[in-house]
Parts: structure tokens; C-alpha cells; sequence
């Protein structure tokens, strides 16, 4: 009996110091569990919101002038933060503008990624995906990164993060996107946990042709109150082009509104770092796919709450390549040393307007190959500095045509096929047009020179070139000199007189939606469409 009461005993105590254990360790967990809640709560980090139109030139919000269209989405983050007057894209066509904002980089540092329909290397750093991995939920709606290929050749993952375009629209004008961002955007913020910071990019694919024709007017914008660029003739099918540009626009500000209201809302719009820009110029001639304004200087505004001293306007020049390290460093997270970007901390974090950061006075862009539109896929390549006063544009290859030239690569290729069609390009392009607006006409199709200069304050619409007056000697050989030092210290191979480009993986549009890989095999080429409209 004794025996058994002491096994009993014995028995007792195990229990009893099993109890006390699992009790013991369920208070552990019961700790873990609050310290993680704890530490989503207390995660300050800020959200981030990147707007990003697509072909929208930097004159066409109503706090940078425009008479006509009406951006007070765009105008509210000014007004509540900065607006930015000398933004600038990388590059003037799509796939190589968005490659250069997710990887803080020029674009000829990004191989295959600097040109349209391209694919991303798979050692290329990038955003998004260093955001997800630091905790941050990222995802987008509408156009992320595209046109172009990850699947096969790249990352196994959206460069961009999640996607979200399930919720569609209703009825739409010709040419605008189904897809319900908005909507998307509230479903993005439904499924973050609970305090978890996120990066969200805003892709529309306004004010990206098609257009429908005569939708501007039918809205109740009036031609007359247009203002034409020096560069094209002005009448009437042309004014009614921009108002059907601008339709699209405020489209796309709409629905940033609607998002705004919807951080408002769940009481986190002033820790979320909003960005509103676009990826490249308007869909004309002489804009979209050059290096002139029209084709690169994007419209820019940010707001970050309090964080930031808001109504202020900055002239320091700003490149799409600095977005990057800015988010990242919002982030708390190391930037890399391959971003040729700069955070944008130290000018968002002053309370100065006009310049603040001196060492500001400058930008650089690039393009390299737009749509495959000349003999064997050939390139334009071009690099220019832009400066407060001056623009200086070099043309690597003069001899060839820059928008791909008046006779067809094929027969299923529009001639000069850098320029998307439209009712402006259809009008210039006529016989009796192109010798009626002779002068217009070679700006916006014809071969251009080796070099480019033009004086901003004189002469806005860059149509005045200087390079060959010997009053301008000087100072085109210290842009010259300026533009090579930074290609140089970049390592962009056409300063090696290398040219690489036409070795890199490259789609092509064969009309809307459909697509052929210009290198890879037939028998693989069925699988790389496109949605219609990318």
C-alpha cells in the first residue's frame, strides 16, 4: 500500500508539473501572439500609393496651368503636399519607363528591361519585391509592369506584386480600361492583415490610346480653349484630339480621388506616402517616345500628411529612377548601390520651396528601341541633358529614322510606327498636310541631327535647334561633356560605342493584344499574348 501511494504520489506530481508546464508555456505563446499584434500595431511604417497614368504630359493637371482639363485629385495632393516642376521619366516608352522606376536605375543598366516588350533579368533588384520580403503587402490594379515578359525568362513572380483587376467596370467610353481600380484597390486593402504596411501601384492605362472620337467635346470641353503645341498644326481634328486626351485624364484622376477618399476613410491617409506621375508623354508626334518635353517631362505631385510641409512647389529636377530608393528608404530599408536613383528624403523633408538640393540641377534620360517599326528591328538610340536652361539631345544613329520611317518594315506595320495613330498623326501624314504644315511636319517625322540644343525660357516648344549656331558653341560642348561623364560613370555602353540591344529578348504587337517574340522560337511564340489594350 505504502508503494502504491508513493507511485500515486509520483503520478501527482508529474501531472502537476506538466500542468504547470503547458500552462507555463501557453502563457509564452499567449505572449508571442500579443508581441506580434503588438508589433503590427506599432508598425509606423508608412503605406505607399503610387499613381501612375500612362502617356500623360506634365502641362495637363489644372495647378500646372491647364485651362481646360480638370485634375482636382492631382491639384489636392499639391496643394496638401509638394507639386514638382522638373519631373522627369527615364524613358519615353513603357516597359523601359516602369523597368527604370522599380529598379532606381538608367535604362541602359537594365539590359533587357530597358526596352518595350522586353523581360526582366532575374538578378535585377527591384522595389516591390524588397518591400514584400521587409513585411510590406504590395500589390497593384490595372497596368503593372508591361508590356513585356517574366514568366519565361525572368522572375517566377509579378514584378509588381499581387494582382488585383477582378472587379470591372460598368459602361465606359471607347477606349477606357473595364477594370474597376478603384474597386480593386478597396479589395487589395481588405485582404492586408490587420497593421501591415503596404505599397499599392495605381496603373492606369489612361491616357493611353484608343480614344473615342469626339468624346472631349461631347462632355461639354470646348476646342477653342485648347492650346497647341508650337510643333503642330492648329486646327480643329488636332484640338479635338487633346480633349479627347483629356477625357481620359481626369478618368484616371477620378478614380484617384476615389482612392484617396477611401484612406480618408479607415483613417490612413496621412501615413501613406502618395505619388501621382505618369510613365511617359502624351500618344502624339513629337511627344510620346522622344526626348523632348512633351515626350518626357511628367507631371509629379506627393503627399505625405504632416510628414511633409505641404503647398509647396519644388524645382529641384527630379528622375523617375529616384522613386525607388525614396520608397526604400521610407521603409527603412538599405538602398542598393546598383540604383542610380536618389532618394527624394532630403527635398520632401525641407520646408524650402523653388530649389532646395543644388546638387538638383540636372537630369538624364535615354531611349533605345520603341516598337520594332525599322529595317531588322534597328534601334534609335538617343541620350539627353536636361537642365533649367538648356536641353541637349545626341542622336547615336541620324542617318536612321526616328519615328521608323515613311515606307513599312512589313506588311502588317504601319509606317512611321513610333508614333501611335491617331487623328493627329492620320492628319499630318496626308500628302496635301505634310506640304501645307511643311515645318510641322519634319519636327514631327522627319530625321533628325546628330546633336540638339535648345534654350527652355526662349524657346518652350523645343523647335529651335542651336546646335550648329556658334553663339552656343560652348555651352553644347559642356552638356556634351556633362552627358558623357554621367554615361560614362553609369557605364552605358554606347559611350563604349557598343551596342548591345539588339541581342536582348524583345516582343513585339502585331495589333491590339496579340504578340510574337522576335527571338525566340515559333512553336513557343503562342504562349506570350497580351490582354487587349496592354
Amino acid at each position: 500500500m505504502k508503494r502504491f501511494i508513493m507511485d500515486f504520489h509520483n503520478i501527482i506530481q508529474h501531472l502537476r508539473n506538466y500542468f504547470v508546464f503547458m500552462v507555463f508555456m501557453a502563457f509564452l505563446v499567449g505572449c508571442e501572439v500579443k508581441s506580434n499584434e503588438r508589433v503590427n500595431k506599432e508598425d509606423n511604417r508608412p503605406n505607399i500609393l503610387f499613381a501612375f497614368a500612362d502617356d500623360q504630359s506634365w502641362l495637363h493637371t489644372g495647378v500646372n496651368g491647364d485651362k481646360v482639363v480638370k485634375t482636382p485629385a492631382f491639384d489636392r495632393l499639391a496643394d496638401e503636399g509638394i507639386n514638382f516642376t522638373n519631373s522627369f521619366s527615364a524613358c519615353p516608352s513603357c516597359t523601359a519607363s516602369r523597368s527604370a522606376v522599380i529598379s532606381g536605375q538608367d535604362i541602359w543598366r537594365i539590359k533587357e528591361a530597358g526596352v518595350l516588350f522586353g523581360s526582366i533579368p532575374e538578378d535585377l533588384k527591384i522595389y516591390p519585391h524588397m518591400l514584400s520580403e521587409a513585411g510590406y503587402f504590395v500589390g497593384y490594379t490595372g497596368k503593372g509592369w508591361l508590356p513585356g515578359n517574366y514568366h519565361d525568362l525572368g522572375l517566377e513572380k509579378d514584378p509588381i506584386g499581387k494582382e488585383y483587376n477582378e472587379i470591372p467596370e460598368g459602361h465606359t467610353a471607347v477606349g477606357i480600361d473595364r477594370r474597376n481600380y478603384s474597386a480593386n484597390f478597396n479589395a487589395f486593402l481588405k485582404d492586408r492583415k490587420e497593421g501591415q504596411p503596404f505599397c499599392f501601384w495605381f496603373g492606369s492605362t489612361e491616357p493611353h490610346r484608343i480614344y473615342e472620337d469626339g468624346v472631349g467635346k461631347m462632355i461639354g470641353m470646348k476646342t477653342e480653349d485648347v492650346d497647341v503645341p508650337p510643333f503642330w498644326p492648329d486646327v480643329e481634328v488636332v484640338r479635338s484630339d487633346i480633349l479627347d486626351y483629356y477625357y481620359e485624364i481626369e478618368w484616371f484622376d477620378s478614380h484617384l480621388a476615389s482612392m484617396i477618399k477611401k484612406l480618408e476613410d479607415i483613417g490612413e491617409l496621412d501615413n501613406t506616402i502618395i505619388v501621382a506621375t505618369s510613365d511617359n508623354g502624351m500618344p502624339f508626334p513629337r511627344a510620346k517616345t522622344t526626348l523632348y518635353d512633351w515626350g518626357v517631362h511628367m507631371p509629379l505631385a506627393i503627399r505625405w500628411g504632416d510628414k511633409i510641409k505641404g503647398g509647396r512647389t519644388i524645382e529641384d529636377f527630379v528622375s523617375h529612377t529616384d522613386f525607388a530608393p525614396t520608397f526604400l528608404e521610407a521603409a527603412g530599408i538599405a538602398i542598393p548601390k546598383e540604383m542610380t536613383g536618389k532618394s527624394l528624403f532630403s527635398v520632401l523633408l525641407s520646408e524650402k520651396e523653388g530649389m532646395v538640393d543644388s546638387s538638383r540641377d540636372r537630369v538624364f534620360t535615354a531611349t533605345e528601341r520603341h516598337t520594332w517599326c525599322r529595317p531588322d528591328g534597328a534601334t534609335y538610340p538617343v541620350r539627353a541633358i536636361r537642365t533649367k536652361e538648356y536641353l541637349y539631345i545626341r542622336n547615336f544613329e541620324p542617318d536612321r529614322w526616328p519615328t521608323g520611317g515613311p515606307t513599312f518594315v512589313s506588311s502588317n506595320r504601319t509606317f512611321h510606327g513610333d508614333v501611335d495613330a491617331c487623328p493627329t498623326k492620320t492628319f499630318m501624314v496626308d500628302p496635301v498636310n505634310q506640304k501645307k504644315y511643311a515645318e510641322e511636319f519634319q519636327l514631327s517625322f522627319g530625321k533628325r541631327p546628330l546633336e540638339e540644343l535648345y534654350r527652355i525660357h526662349n524657346d518652350p516648344g523645343q523647335i529651335n535647334n542651336l546646335a550648329e549656331n556658334p553663339e552656343y558653341a560652348q555651352i553644347k560642348k559642356q552638356l556634351w561633356k556633362d552627358l558623357q561623364a554621367h554615361l560614362t560613370a553609369t557605364s552605358d555602353p554606347r559611350i563604349k560605342g557598343e551596342d548591345p540591344w539588339q541581342a536582348y529578348t524583345y516582343y513585339q504587337t502585331d495589333g491590339f493584344g496579340a504578340t510574337y517574340n522576335m527571338k525566340l522560337p515559333e512553336d513557343q511564340r503562342a504562349r506570350h499574348a497580351l490582354r487587349p489594350g496592354n
